[in-house]
């Protein structure tokens, strides 16, 4: 009997996706919606996204604007921009927030592009964390007998390649971040 790996693809999977989403809350220049994910507003006392109390619109490329549907909120969702990392300060109109990207200077960049490489190494770790999992299991059930010595040897084969597709993956996708961040 072999290891059933469409478990651990599923894991793997799924860390590449959250890899992904957290790339997107990261500023490259261009107004994103996604740079306000991790932004909670206090609302009635209860933590609060930005979009679930407000419409967040790119006006154009380099400009964010945010309608609370709630007018009284407007006060609290400039607070939480402030005092969160997206370093931008949003401007008031008293109706609206506009948040103005400006170009990233060289050394920003860099930053960025270290931090994306850093975040890249984490999710690399994820997998390889996914793969050792399904070795042990593949050596457990050696051990209690389920499976023969060259099964145990076909699925650590099975769960390498799975880890060797998923980081090529993650290296895809952590070039391409690093192009953006990289481009003026």
């Amino acid at each position: 009997m072999k290891l059933d790996t469409k478990e651990f693809e599923r894991k793997m999977k799924k860390s590449i996706e959250v890899y992904e989403d957290s790339l997107n809350t990261i500023r490259v220049g261009r107004a994103n919606a996604a740079v306000l994910a991790g932004v909670s507003v206090d609302y009635y006392g209860m933590d609060t996204p930005i979009n679930q109390m407000a419409e967040i619109k790119v006006s154009d490329a380099k400009t964010l604007v945010i309608m609370p549907w709630d007018a009284t909120t407007l006060k609290n969702i400039e607070k939480a921009i402030l005092a969160s990392d997206v370093g931008i300060t949003p401007q008031n109109d008293g109706k609206t927030l506009r948040l103005n990207f400006p170009p990233l200077t060289e050394e920003r960049r860099r930053e960025l592009k270290k931090k994306v490489s850093g975040m890249g190494e984490d999710a690399k770790v994820s997998i390889r964390n996914i793969r050792r999992e399904g070795v042990d299991k593949a050596k457990e059930m050696k051990k209690a007998g389920e499976m023969t010595e060259d099964e145990q040897k076909q699925s650590e084969k099975l769960m390498q390649e799975l880890t060797d597709k998923s980081t090529k993956e993650i290296d895809r996708i952590t070039a391409d971040k690093e192009k953006e961040i990289m481009e003026i």
